[in-house]
């Protein structure tokens, strides 16, 4: 089965500022039974990304009616782009042309046996820059995350747990994370850097979790720890950095939120 591009722009302009400095911004979304999951969520936060950095006017009923004609198969996943256009060489915006619409399908990858058996975490030596105008924003400059998946090719893990700058918790390389201690649930605050997911709000609004600003050595009475994005929902954590954690206390979890 092919996946094809469906877009308001089927061609991206040596000019479009996503291309040449990553001024833009993109949500993923999961498609099951042939819906988009939790659009009124990744809307959202398209809106409130798009009034932060600036955009111009975006028509948001024609971009889901886009992002609908976009499903070619009941579950797959959808990848909405949106850049704050074309203009001349230089950073400033001040002549910039109307945002461009980017819309792609792919596969839905099967996450069912990491939800069920857990996955291992490291520590990436790689820190995320701090930068609190950006923090939890999902904006097309992701370079650090490219280095980070680089980074875990090289080690024996599933993923990688990330700190910025400061040292805090953070995320870890395409997912947020949550941490269990003292029969409570925590979620860093990403106030400085990092990605404020689609299925992380949606966690917060299902159930009472406190957001922290924690640094690594948090970790030791941490007893159960999950990660999660729109794609993969909840995936629990069975050891990091070698140490065993509890899976059963995820999925207890994962039941009461996403029933």
């Amino acid at each position: 089965m092919t996946f094809p591009v469906v877009a308001m722009q089927t061609l991206i302009s040596a000019k479009d500022r996503s291309f040449n400095y990553g001024d833009g911004i993109f949500t993923t979304m999961q498609v099951r039974c042939g819906s988009i999951q939790l659009w009124p969520l990744h809307l959202q936060r398209l809106q409130r990304s798009a009034a932060q950095l600036g955009f111009g006017a975006i028509d948001w009923q024609r971009v889901q009616q886009q992002a609908q004609a976009a499903i070619t198969a009941p579950e797959q996943v959808i990848k909405l782009l949106v850049s704050r256009g074309e203009g001349g060489r230089g950073y400033a915006a001040a002549d910039v042309g109307t945002p461009g619409i980017y819309i792609s399908a792919s596969p839905m990858p099967d996450y069912r046996l990491a939800q069920q058996q857990g996955i291992s975490l490291g520590i990436a030596t790689l820190k995320l820059a701090v930068q609190p105008l950006l923090a939890g924003l999902k904006h097309n400059n992701r370079l650090e995350q490219v280095l980070l998946k680089q980074e875990l090719a090289s080690m024996d893990v599933d993923d990688l747990l990330v700190l910025d700058q400061q040292g805090f918790i953070t995320e870890v390389s395409a997912a947020n994370v949550f941490l269990h201690r003292d029969g409570s649930w925590h979620t860093p605050e990403l106030k400085r850097a990092g990605v404020a997911g689609v299925m992380r709000q949606h966690i917060l609004q299902q159930a009472d979790i406190a957001r922290v600003n924690w640094g690594i050595t948090e970790l030791a009475s941490v007893d159960a720890i999950f990660i999660c994005n729109a794609l993969m929902g909840i995936v629990p954590v069975h050891s990091i950095a070698g140490r065993a954690l509890s899976v059963s206390t995820v999925q207890q979890f994962s039941k009461q939120v996403l029933c």
